[in-house]
């Protein structure tokens, strides 16, 4: 019994340093010096042109993958949609699922026919394709005798372009306040 728990241990080590041992081929590959510039200033600036470096959100918890939830208020094309329905009452609204679904409006005067619009986000980037509109129109002959039928016309097309190009505006702005030049710092320009 102790020979084959022994067995077991000097195995289970074999094994491990294999893994070890394993783990030096690609884990350093060593920069060519004829790509990256000598001055450690421009290696910066280049390293985050390209987006490379050490980001404490990677060691700490580790780079998330799959989804990527940000905040409503973040996100241009939620933001937009719901600046496009504001004058419709909502049902429901929710930004984790990527469903807005408005409830059914008519016009003053008119009870007998109603919209509702319901809007599914595909994708973050604002695209034609991140988003799915769909119009529901309804039209009742009585309180009870209703018929609703979804349909692909030019409110749907003009809502979601309307979507899309606000989206668009926030998106440039956003850009332009968040937007920060590469500055040396005064150490830096010291030494020069």
């Amino acid at each position: 019994m102790l020979k084959i728990i022994s067995n077991k241990i000097l195995l289970t080590c074999i094994v491990f340093l294999f893994t070890l041992n394993s783990c030096g081929k690609d884990f350093f590959k060593p920069g060519d010096a004829r790509e990256n510039p000598p001055d450690p200033r421009e290696r910066v600036k280049k390293n985050l042109e390209e987006g490379r470096g050490f980001r404490l959100n990677d060691a700490i918890g580790g780079a998330r993958k799959g989804t990527n939830f940000e905040f409503a208020s973040s996100n241009e094309l939620w933001r937009a949609s719901l600046d496009i329905l504001d004058f419709m009452p909502l049902t429901s609204a929710n930004y984790s699922g990527g469903v807005i679904i408005t409830d059914w409006y008519s016009e003053q005067g008119n009870a007998d026919e109603a919209i509702k619009i319901t809007i599914r986000f595909l994708s973050n980037e604002i695209r034609s394709d991140a988003i799915s509109v769909d119009v529901f129109y309804k039209k009742c002959v009585t309180i009870n005798n209703c018929k609703i039928n979804k349909q692909d016309g030019k409110l749907k097309k003009e809502i979601t372009k309307q979507i899309l190009t606000k989206a668009t505006i926030y998106q440039k702005q956003k850009k332009d306040k968040n937007f920060k030049p590469y500055r040396q710092s005064t150490q830096d320009n010291e030494r020069e």
